[in-house]
């Protein structure tokens, strides 16, 4: 099967706001003499490397109010949620944020060395990768800040199957449109089955890593919040199986039934939001969810054991 990136429409440095590019700069104390756009992720905004006269680096990402409406209040939630992360936690440090001329603007440290995992998943970087969200998990619970539960970040978004009982099924996997009662079902605990004090970040996959020779740094947190302390691994083990990597029922053999009911969710909103329409500014997503979706159903058919 494909192993779509994820990878949008960027932003370059000379589109964002004049307002913007003169601020930063003033906050790094030079001008800004080499911009270099990071693909990795499907905002429809700045993401770029910056080098200023002086030598000064940092990690910039800014967004405007268009082509998409919903990025610069994701932009707001990460700029919450990294201004307070300790600095015991694997993320780069925050240096700077702020909101001027409509943009909400991050300015990170730049990770020198920093880059994604390669794709297909080579076995050690994941064992690295693995090893350093497992250790995450455990210096995050239970959560260090103060952040929303997790049926507050995801709520509606995770009722995929329930929504799918009411539209029309065309096209629907023939093993999920047999038990779409049933997955709906399924689905509607995952609430509770996520209950947990631990601070997650939710979106973990390889665009949102960067490893150098002895670190592992976590990126992009907008979505972080109360969960239990397996949900980023049960997360980010589809978008392994599905970026080259092994399937994840070789790499979670958990049978808690809690996450089962979290993956029917999980695997309900990726197959769901496959059928939708493309998001304003985001052309790419809809396949990549696609293919998080057969590797999730393939997983929750594993767990679940119904023929």
């Amino acid at each position: 099967m494909s192993h779509p990136p994820a990878a949008g429409t960027r932003v370059p440095w000379h589109e964002v706001h004049p307002e913007v590019r003169a601020a930063v700069e003033e906050f790094l104390g030079g001008r800004v003499v080499e911009a270099s756009t990071q693909p990795g992720g499907f905002s429809p905004a700045a993401a770029v490397r910056l080098r200023t006269e002086g030598g000064r680096r940092a990690f910039v990402k800014a967004v405007g109010p268009e082509p998409n409406p919903d990025t610069p209040g994701i932009y707001r939630s990460e700029l919450k949620i990294a201004a307070a992360l300790p600095a015991s936690v694997p993320a780069p440090r925050l240096l700077t944020g702020f909101e001027l001329a409509g943009w909400v603007v991050l300015v990170f440290e730049d990770i020198e060395g920093g880059h994604h995992p390669e794709l297909p998943w080579r076995r050690d970087e994941l064992d690295r990768v693995l090893e350093a969200v497992e250790s995450m998990s455990v210096a995050l619970t239970p959560s260090p800040i103060d952040a929303p539960r997790i049926e507050e970040v995801f709520g509606s978004k995770f009722d995929g199957w329930r929504k799918l009982t009411k539209e029309d099924p065309d096209g629907l996997d023939p093993w999920a449109l047999r038990h779409l009662a049933e997955l709906a079902e399924l689905e509607s605990g995952w609430v509770a089955a996520a209950a947990g004090d631990s601070l997650v970040h939710a979106d973990l996959r390889a665009d949102n890593l960067l490893l150098t020779d002895d670190r592992i740094y976590i990126v992009d947190w907008p979505w972080a919040c109360l969960g239990p302390p397996w949900f980023d691994r049960v997360g980010m083990l589809i978008s392994v199986g599905m970026q080259g990597g092994p399937p994840p029922h070789e790499l979670f053999s958990d049978p808690d039934a809690a996450v089962t009911a979290v993956l029917a969710a999980l695997t309900g909103y990726f197959v769901r939001q496959s059928r939708q329409p493309d998001p304003p500014g985001i052309p790419t997503v809809r396949e990549f969810q696609r293919a998080h979706g057969v590797i999730a159903l393939d997983w929750l058919r594993r767990r679940t054991g119904w023929s």
